[in-house]
Protein backbone atom coordinates (compact mmCIF):
# COMPACT_ATOMS: atom_id res chain seq x y z
CA UNK A 1 0.00 0.00 0.00
CA UNK A 2 2.81 2.42 0.90
CA UNK A 3 4.58 1.66 -2.37
CA UNK A 4 1.40 2.32 -4.34
CA UNK A 5 1.00 5.71 -2.65
CA UNK A 6 4.59 6.92 -2.87
CA UNK A 7 6.08 5.32 -6.02
CA UNK A 8 4.80 6.53 -9.42
CA UNK A 9 3.43 3.63 -11.43
CA UNK A 10 3.53 1.14 -8.56
CA UNK A 11 0.38 -1.01 -8.57
CA UNK A 12 -1.98 -1.19 -5.63
CA UNK A 13 -2.28 -4.54 -3.84
CA UNK A 14 -4.68 -7.00 -5.45
CA UNK A 15 -8.20 -6.39 -4.02
CA UNK A 16 -8.70 -10.16 -3.89
CA UNK A 17 -6.05 -10.34 -1.16
CA UNK A 18 -8.48 -8.61 1.19
CA UNK A 19 -10.69 -11.70 1.27
CA UNK A 20 -7.98 -13.66 3.06
CA UNK A 21 -6.98 -10.91 5.50
CA UNK A 22 -7.96 -10.87 9.16
CA UNK A 23 -10.73 -8.23 9.21
CA UNK A 24 -9.44 -6.89 12.53
CA UNK A 25 -5.76 -7.52 11.82
CA UNK A 26 -2.92 -5.09 11.26
CA UNK A 27 -2.51 -5.59 7.49
CA UNK A 28 -6.13 -4.79 6.68
CA UNK A 29 -6.62 -2.06 9.27
CA UNK A 30 -3.38 -0.24 8.42
CA UNK A 31 -4.01 -0.42 4.66
CA UNK A 32 -7.53 0.91 5.19
CA UNK A 33 -6.28 3.64 7.54
CA UNK A 34 -3.75 4.82 4.93
CA UNK A 35 -6.44 5.00 2.26
CA UNK A 36 -8.83 6.80 4.58
CA UNK A 37 -6.22 9.33 5.68
CA UNK A 38 -6.17 10.63 2.10
CA UNK A 39 -9.64 12.09 2.90
CA UNK A 40 -8.27 14.01 5.89
CA UNK A 41 -4.81 15.61 5.69
CA UNK A 42 -3.03 13.13 3.45
CA UNK A 43 0.69 12.38 3.57
CA UNK A 44 3.81 14.28 2.64
CA UNK A 45 4.93 13.17 -0.80
CA UNK A 46 1.51 11.83 -1.82
CA UNK A 47 -0.39 13.96 -4.34
CA UNK A 48 -3.74 15.32 -3.19
CA UNK A 49 -5.57 13.88 -6.20
CA UNK A 50 -4.81 10.33 -5.00
CA UNK A 51 -7.80 10.75 -2.65
CA UNK A 52 -10.19 9.49 -5.33
CA UNK A 53 -7.69 7.68 -7.57
CA UNK A 54 -9.72 5.02 -9.47
CA UNK A 55 -6.75 2.64 -9.20
CA UNK A 56 -7.10 2.63 -5.39
CA UNK A 57 -10.88 2.41 -5.14
CA UNK A 58 -11.24 -1.36 -5.81
CA UNK A 59 -8.84 -2.13 -2.99
CA UNK A 60 -10.55 0.27 -0.61
CA UNK A 61 -13.92 -1.25 -1.42
CA UNK A 62 -12.60 -4.79 -0.85
CA UNK A 63 -11.08 -3.83 2.50
CA UNK A 64 -14.28 -2.10 3.56
CA UNK A 65 -16.42 -5.07 2.56
CA UNK A 66 -14.22 -7.46 4.53
CA UNK A 67 -14.32 -5.23 7.62
CA UNK A 68 -18.04 -4.48 7.44
CA UNK A 69 -19.01 -8.11 6.76
CA UNK A 70 -17.10 -9.21 9.85
CA UNK A 71 -18.75 -6.54 11.98
CA UNK A 72 -22.23 -7.51 10.81
CA UNK A 73 -21.45 -11.13 11.72
CA UNK A 74 -20.04 -10.28 15.16
CA UNK A 75 -22.50 -7.58 16.26
CA UNK A 76 -26.11 -8.43 17.26
CA UNK A 77 -28.53 -7.79 14.41
CA UNK A 78 -32.04 -6.37 14.37
CA UNK A 79 -31.85 -4.51 17.66
CA UNK A 80 -33.95 -1.45 18.36
CA UNK A 81 -32.46 1.87 19.46
CA UNK A 82 -34.35 1.51 22.76
CA UNK A 83 -32.51 -1.75 23.44
CA UNK A 84 -29.12 -0.42 22.44
CA UNK A 85 -29.23 2.94 24.20
CA UNK A 86 -31.09 1.50 27.19
CA UNK A 87 -28.01 -0.64 27.86
CA UNK A 88 -25.59 2.24 27.31
CA UNK A 89 -27.42 4.48 29.77
CA UNK A 90 -26.96 1.98 32.62
CA UNK A 91 -23.35 1.74 33.75
CA UNK A 92 -22.22 -1.75 34.71
CA UNK A 93 -21.11 -2.21 38.33
CA UNK A 94 -18.40 -4.56 37.02
CA UNK A 95 -15.46 -2.30 36.10
CA UNK A 96 -12.94 -5.02 35.31
CA UNK A 97 -13.14 -4.27 31.60
CA UNK A 98 -13.06 -0.48 31.94
CA UNK A 99 -9.91 1.31 30.83
CA UNK A 100 -10.99 4.59 32.39
CA UNK A 101 -11.70 2.89 35.75
CA UNK A 102 -8.29 1.20 35.67
CA UNK A 103 -6.53 4.47 34.88
CA UNK A 104 -8.45 6.34 37.58
CA UNK A 105 -7.63 3.88 40.37
CA UNK A 106 -4.50 1.98 39.34
CA UNK A 107 -3.07 3.60 36.26
CA UNK A 108 0.48 4.87 36.20
CA UNK A 109 1.64 7.93 34.32
CA UNK A 110 3.31 5.85 31.60
CA UNK A 111 -0.02 4.15 30.94
CA UNK A 112 -1.80 7.50 30.66
CA UNK A 113 0.87 8.60 28.19
CA UNK A 114 0.34 5.47 26.10
CA UNK A 115 -3.41 5.97 26.19
CA UNK A 116 -2.99 9.54 24.93
CA UNK A 117 -0.60 8.43 22.18
CA UNK A 118 -3.07 5.88 20.87
CA UNK A 119 -6.18 8.04 21.21
CA UNK A 120 -4.40 10.89 19.40
CA UNK A 121 -5.15 9.17 16.09
CA UNK A 122 -8.76 10.22 16.60
CA UNK A 123 -8.66 13.12 19.03
CA UNK A 124 -6.36 15.23 16.83
CA UNK A 125 -9.16 15.13 14.25
CA UNK A 126 -11.99 14.93 16.76
CA UNK A 127 -15.48 15.39 15.27
CA UNK A 128 -14.16 15.51 11.68
CA UNK A 129 -15.55 12.10 10.58
CA UNK A 130 -18.98 12.95 11.99
CA UNK A 131 -19.17 16.20 10.01
CA UNK A 132 -19.69 14.13 6.84
CA UNK A 133 -23.19 13.17 8.00
CA UNK A 134 -24.46 16.77 8.15
CA UNK A 135 -25.40 17.13 4.45
CA UNK A 136 -27.14 13.76 4.66
CA UNK A 137 -29.53 14.85 7.40
CA UNK A 138 -32.41 17.29 7.43
CA UNK A 139 -34.68 19.13 9.86
CA UNK A 140 -34.30 18.41 13.57
CA UNK A 141 -31.46 15.94 13.10
CA UNK A 142 -29.37 18.33 11.02
CA UNK A 143 -29.95 21.33 13.29
CA UNK A 144 -29.01 19.36 16.42
CA UNK A 145 -25.99 17.73 14.79
CA UNK A 146 -24.64 21.10 13.70
CA UNK A 147 -25.18 22.49 17.21
CA UNK A 148 -23.15 19.68 18.78
CA UNK A 149 -20.41 19.87 16.15
CA UNK A 150 -20.21 23.62 16.73
CA UNK A 151 -19.27 22.88 20.33
CA UNK A 152 -16.78 20.20 19.26
CA UNK A 153 -15.07 22.74 17.01
CA UNK A 154 -14.70 25.29 19.77
CA UNK A 155 -17.86 27.39 19.28
CA UNK A 156 -15.92 29.76 17.04
CA UNK A 157 -12.79 29.92 19.24
CA UNK A 158 -9.72 28.17 17.87
CA UNK A 159 -8.21 27.64 21.31
CA UNK A 160 -11.36 25.73 22.38
CA UNK A 161 -11.44 23.29 19.45
CA UNK A 162 -11.41 19.85 21.05
CA UNK A 163 -8.54 18.68 18.84
CA UNK A 164 -6.51 21.64 20.09
CA UNK A 165 -7.41 20.82 23.70
CA UNK A 166 -6.14 17.28 23.15
CA UNK A 167 -2.89 18.60 21.72
CA UNK A 168 -2.54 20.66 24.91
CA UNK A 169 -3.12 17.48 26.91
CA UNK A 170 -0.37 15.75 24.97
CA UNK A 171 2.00 18.64 25.62
CA UNK A 172 1.35 18.30 29.36
CA UNK A 173 2.30 14.64 29.07
CA UNK A 174 5.49 15.55 27.18
CA UNK A 175 4.28 13.88 23.98
CA UNK A 176 4.75 14.90 20.36
CA UNK A 177 1.63 16.81 19.28
CA UNK A 178 2.17 16.41 15.51
CA UNK A 179 -0.85 15.03 13.70
CA UNK A 180 -0.44 11.29 13.05
CA UNK A 181 2.93 11.06 14.81
CA UNK A 182 1.99 7.94 16.77
CA UNK A 183 0.46 5.98 13.87
CA UNK A 184 3.43 3.53 13.76
CA UNK A 185 2.86 2.70 17.44
CA UNK A 186 -0.86 1.97 17.08
CA UNK A 187 -2.01 -1.66 17.08
CA UNK A 188 -4.84 -2.80 14.84
CA UNK A 189 -7.44 -2.57 17.61
CA UNK A 190 -6.83 1.19 17.80
CA UNK A 191 -6.89 1.64 14.02
CA UNK A 192 -10.20 -0.23 13.80
CA UNK A 193 -11.95 2.23 16.15
CA UNK A 194 -10.92 5.16 13.95
CA UNK A 195 -11.56 3.35 10.66
CA UNK A 196 -15.09 2.53 11.80
CA UNK A 197 -16.23 6.15 11.95
CA UNK A 198 -14.53 6.99 8.65
CA UNK A 199 -16.19 4.00 6.99
CA UNK A 200 -19.58 5.16 8.22
CA UNK A 201 -18.84 8.77 7.36
CA UNK A 202 -17.79 8.25 3.74
CA UNK A 203 -20.87 6.26 2.77
CA UNK A 204 -24.27 7.93 2.58
CA UNK A 205 -25.88 4.49 2.82
CA UNK A 206 -24.34 4.17 6.30
CA UNK A 207 -25.56 7.53 7.62
CA UNK A 208 -27.75 5.79 10.19
CA UNK A 209 -24.75 3.83 11.46
CA UNK A 210 -22.68 7.02 11.76
CA UNK A 211 -25.46 8.65 13.81
CA UNK A 212 -25.49 5.54 16.00
CA UNK A 213 -21.73 5.74 16.44
CA UNK A 214 -21.89 9.43 17.33
CA UNK A 215 -24.73 8.87 19.77
CA UNK A 216 -22.88 5.99 21.44
CA UNK A 217 -19.80 8.17 21.97
CA UNK A 218 -21.80 11.06 23.41
CA UNK A 219 -23.95 8.85 25.67
CA UNK A 220 -20.95 7.07 27.19
CA UNK A 221 -18.49 9.99 27.28
CA UNK A 222 -19.27 11.79 30.54
CA UNK A 223 -18.68 8.95 33.04
CA UNK A 224 -15.46 7.88 31.33
CA UNK A 225 -14.22 11.44 31.00
CA UNK A 226 -14.86 12.06 34.70
CA UNK A 227 -12.70 9.06 35.58
CA UNK A 228 -9.95 10.09 33.17
CA UNK A 229 -9.92 13.63 34.58
CA UNK A 230 -9.46 12.08 38.03
CA UNK A 231 -6.65 9.90 36.69
CA UNK A 232 -4.86 12.94 35.26
CA UNK A 233 -5.28 14.76 38.57
CA UNK A 234 -4.11 11.81 40.69
CA UNK A 235 -0.95 11.30 38.64
CA UNK A 236 -0.13 15.02 38.38
CA UNK A 237 -0.33 14.94 34.61
CA UNK A 238 -0.99 18.68 34.36
CA UNK A 239 -3.76 21.23 34.12
CA UNK A 240 -4.31 20.96 30.37
CA UNK A 241 -4.38 17.17 30.56
CA UNK A 242 -7.10 17.30 33.20
CA UNK A 243 -8.96 20.12 31.41
CA UNK A 244 -9.52 18.11 28.22
CA UNK A 245 -11.57 15.51 30.07
CA UNK A 246 -13.27 18.01 32.36
CA UNK A 247 -14.50 19.81 29.24
CA UNK A 248 -16.01 16.55 27.98
CA UNK A 249 -17.74 15.82 31.28
CA UNK A 250 -19.63 19.10 31.03
CA UNK A 251 -20.19 19.28 27.28
CA UNK A 252 -21.16 15.67 26.69
CA UNK A 253 -23.67 15.59 29.54
CA UNK A 254 -25.65 18.10 27.49
CA UNK A 255 -24.82 16.52 24.14
CA UNK A 256 -26.10 13.15 25.32
CA UNK A 257 -29.62 14.51 25.72
CA UNK A 258 -29.56 16.41 22.43
CA UNK A 259 -28.16 13.57 20.39
CA UNK A 260 -30.69 11.01 21.63
CA UNK A 261 -33.76 13.24 21.41
CA UNK A 262 -32.99 15.40 18.41
CA UNK A 263 -30.32 13.75 16.26
CA UNK A 264 -31.45 10.13 16.64
CA UNK A 265 -35.10 11.07 17.24
CA UNK A 266 -35.13 13.50 14.32
CA UNK A 267 -33.46 11.08 11.94
CA UNK A 268 -35.85 8.24 12.78
CA UNK A 269 -38.86 10.55 12.50
CA UNK A 270 -37.76 11.28 8.93
CA UNK A 271 -36.38 7.84 8.05
CA UNK A 272 -37.73 5.19 10.43
CA UNK A 273 -36.29 2.40 8.28
CA UNK A 274 -32.81 3.38 9.52
CA UNK A 275 -33.43 2.29 13.12
CA UNK A 276 -31.55 -0.99 12.77
CA UNK A 277 -28.62 0.88 11.20
CA UNK A 278 -28.48 3.34 14.11
CA UNK A 279 -28.45 0.46 16.58
CA UNK A 280 -25.79 -1.34 14.53
CA UNK A 281 -23.55 1.75 14.53
CA UNK A 282 -23.71 1.99 18.31
CA UNK A 283 -23.28 -1.74 18.89
CA UNK A 284 -20.32 -1.93 16.48
CA UNK A 285 -18.69 0.92 18.39
CA UNK A 286 -19.07 -0.94 21.69
CA UNK A 287 -17.76 -4.16 20.12
CA UNK A 288 -14.54 -2.54 18.86
CA UNK A 289 -14.02 -0.48 22.00
CA UNK A 290 -14.35 -3.65 24.11
CA UNK A 291 -11.71 -5.36 21.96
CA UNK A 292 -9.37 -2.42 22.43
CA UNK A 293 -10.02 -2.27 26.18
CA UNK A 294 -9.22 -5.98 26.55
CA UNK A 295 -5.90 -5.50 24.76
CA UNK A 296 -4.86 -2.46 26.78
CA UNK A 297 -5.80 -3.95 30.14
CA UNK A 298 -4.17 -7.30 29.42
CA UNK A 299 -0.84 -5.70 28.53
CA UNK A 300 -0.84 -3.09 31.29
CA UNK A 301 -1.80 -5.54 34.03
CA UNK A 302 1.19 -7.63 33.01
CA UNK A 303 3.47 -4.60 33.16
CA UNK A 304 3.94 -4.46 29.38
CA UNK A 305 3.56 -1.64 26.88
CA UNK A 306 0.45 -1.59 24.69
CA UNK A 307 2.35 0.14 21.87
CA UNK A 308 3.55 -1.64 18.76
CA UNK A 309 7.35 -1.92 18.58
CA UNK A 310 8.69 0.70 16.15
Amino acid sequence: MLAALTTPGAPAPDPQDAAAADPYGEDLQLALYLLYELHYRGFAGVAGDREWDPALMPLRRALEDRFLTALRADVPAGRSTDETFGELLVESPDHRGSVSYHLEHEGELWQLREYAMLRSLYHLKEADPHAWVIPRLRGRAKAAMVAIEYDEFGAGRAERVHARLFADLMADLDLDTAYGHYLPAAPADVLATVNLMTLFGLHRALRGALVGHFACVEVTSSPGSRRLAAAMRRTGAGGAAERFYTEHVEADAVHEQVVRREVVGGLLADEPHLEADVAFGADATVFLEDRLAARLLDTWRHGRSALRPT
